[in-house]
């Protein structure tokens, strides 16, 4: 289900080149503020990769929407301690 969601989303990515072609960024357009930039290409795809999944998981964790991705009903009904 997560990998799912990350692979398809992973090759909606785009990438171009940065500074004169010394570094690239990359975007994930369909997901508001998943971007990220590297010295090489696989550099760039592997901080994408990181971001998008820093971007789920703070998502899911406030219980905002994710596009094209359903919680499970037993962990939406899971109620969360709080810690003092």
């Amino acid at each position: 289900m997560i990998q799912n969601f990350i692979d398809t989303f992973l090759s909606q990515a785009s990438y171009e080149m940065i500074d004169g072609g010394k570094r690239f960024y990359a975007e994930i357009k369909a997901l508001r503020g998943v971007w990220a930039t590297g010295k090489t290409l696989e550099e760039c795809r592997t901080n994408l990769l990181s971001t998008l999944e820093g971007w789920l998981i703070f998502r899911l964790r406030n219980r905002l929407t994710v596009p094209h991705f359903k919680v499970p009903t037993r962990i939406k009904s899971q109620k969360q301690r709080a810690y003092a």
